[in-house]
């Protein structure tokens, strides 16, 4: 029988933060491949996706994914840094993107499933960001403490109706 893949990472880059990068539930997502030695400094660090996808548009079913992470790349700008090829960049349209990846995620999120957003304050105010997904989170990261740039924030699709 077919292990069912009930977890997306939406724009999963090199998998830092995972245990294991290849989790038999999970489907690991990125609009783009980057092969091993990219980065000089790095020569193990890659981009390799299960599917090339874009979490503004996906093609999965209403309701496909029990947990759904997200870790949106940290800079506006593009550049030949050592940061825009780790992460990527978001680009002018940022806000509008933001949007519509938040809107996309959340309706292929299952009822009570759980959206983890993972975010660096690097061009963006954080007070910015979260002003543009029309829910609240649940709990997260409230203060910036000494020079981590790193906030993570766990958003739950609750059925209000019930």
């Amino acid at each position: 029988m077919p292990t069912k893949k009930v977890i997306l990472d939406a724009c999963c880059g090199g998998k830092h933060f995972w245990f294991d990068k290849h989790h038999k539930h999970t489907v690991y997502m990125d609009k783009r491949k980057v092969p091993k030695g990219t980065i000089i400094q790095q020569p193990n660090w890659e981009c390799d996706p299960d599917i090339l996808g874009d979490y503004r548009e996906t093609n999965f079913p209403d309701d496909t994914f029990k947990l759904i992470v997200w870790d949106i790349p940290h800079k506006l700008k593009s550049s030949t840094g050592f940061i825009t090829t780790k992460y990527g960049f978001l680009g002018e349209d940022w806000e509008e993107d933001t949007k519509k990846g938040f809107n996309e995620l959340w309706r292929i999120l299952d009822n009570y499933g759980v959206l983890i957003f993972k975010y660096a304050d690097l061009s963006i105010s954080v007070k910015d960001m979260l002003a543009l997904f029309p829910i609240d989170p649940l709990f997260g990261t409230k203060t910036k403490k000494g020079v981590n740039n790193t906030y993570w924030f766990c958003f739950m699709k609750i059925d209000e109706g019930e």
